[in-house]
C-alpha cells in the first residue's frame, strides 16, 4: 500500500491553512502547517514533506526568500506558491527561484488539488522501466534521477533535472518555449515569462564544457540539443 504524501501548508492567514489543510485532507493527503517561513524552516529540520505550498506574502520572511533560502541549501523539495497578485513579475520571480508552479487568491480549491497532483507526478518519476537517455557527454538515468557529464556527476535541481529530460526525449527537434513551459512547468497561456531562459542559462553553465556546447537557441523559436562535435 503507497504511503500517504505530505504536504507542508505555509501561510500567515488561519484560515488559509484550515481551509487547505481540510481539502487535501479530503484528497488523500497528510498535512503538516507553519504560520510563517521562520517556523517552516524549523519544521523542516525533522520533516521531509513530499510538497511545500508557500504564500508570498508573509511577515518576517516573504515566500520569496524562503524558497530561495532552502534551495541555497540543497533542498529541492516541490514548491507551489501562493499570490494574491496575480503580478507575471511575481510569478516569473518565483518560478526562476526554483518554485514548480503557483496558484493566484482566491483560488479554487478543486483547481489547487490538481495542481498540487501534477507536480508530484512530475516530481516523481514513474516507477516503470528505467530509462537511460544520452547525448554525447550527457547521461540521465531516470531510475537512480541522476546525471553524469562524460561519467561525473553533474547535480541538477529538480527542475533542471525535468527540463534536461524533456530536452534529451526530443534530442535533435526544436522546442519552442511554449512547449517547454508547458511540459516541464505545467504552464499552458501565453506569458512573457524567462523562467525557460533562465533554466536553459542554468544548464549550459553546468554542462557545456570540454567542447560541449549542445544546448542551442534557435532565435525567434526556442532551443534543441544536439551532439555538438566542436
Amino acid at each position: 500500500m503507497p504511503m500517504t504524501q505530505l504536504i507542508m501548508v505555509i501561510d500567515d492567514e488561519a484560515g488559509v491553512r484550515d481551509l487547505l489543510g481540510d481539502a487535501l485532507k479530503l484528497a488523500g493527503f497528510e498535512t503538516i502547517t507553519a504560520a510563517d517561513a521562520m517556523i517552516a524552516q524549523t519544521l523542516l529540520r525533522n520533516t521531509k514533506p513530499d510538497l511545500l505550498i508557500v504564500d508570498i506574502n508573509m511577515p518576517m520572511m516573504d515566500g520569496f526568500e524562503f524558497i530561495e533560502r532552502i534551495r541555497e541549501k540543497g533542498d529541492n523539495t516541490p514548491a507551489l506558491m501562493l499570490s494574491a497578485r496575480g503580478d507575471r513579475a511575481d510569478i516569473t520571480r518565483g518560478l526562476t527561484l526554483g518554485a514548480d508552479d503557483y496558484v493566484t487568491k482566491p483560488f479554487g480549491l478543486e483547481e489547487l488539488v490538481l495542481r498540487v497532483r501534477a507536480i508530484l507526478r512530475r516530481a516523481s518519476f514513474k516507477e516503470t522501466t528505467p530509462t537511460v537517455l544520452t547525448c554525447g557527454p550527457i547521461t540521465l538515468d531516470e531510475d537512480s534521477h541522476s546525471v553524469t557529464f562524460n561519467s561525473e556527476v553533474v547535480d541538477l535541481s529538480p527542475t533542471e533535472f525535468r527540463l534536461l529530460h524533456v530536452l534529451l526525449e526530443s534530442k535533435g527537434r526544436v522546442l519552442s518555449k511554449s512547449q517547454l513551459l508547458n511540459e516541464v512547468w505545467g504552464i499552458n497561456f501565453e506569458t512573457e515569462t524567462t523562467v525557460v531562459d533562465t533554466y536553459i542559462s542554468y544548464l549550459r553553465k553546468k554542462l557545456h564544457r570540454d567542447g560541449f556546447e549542445g544546448i542551442r537557441t534557435i532565435r525567434g523559436i526556442g532551443f534543441q540539443l544536439l551532439l555538438d562535435k566542436k
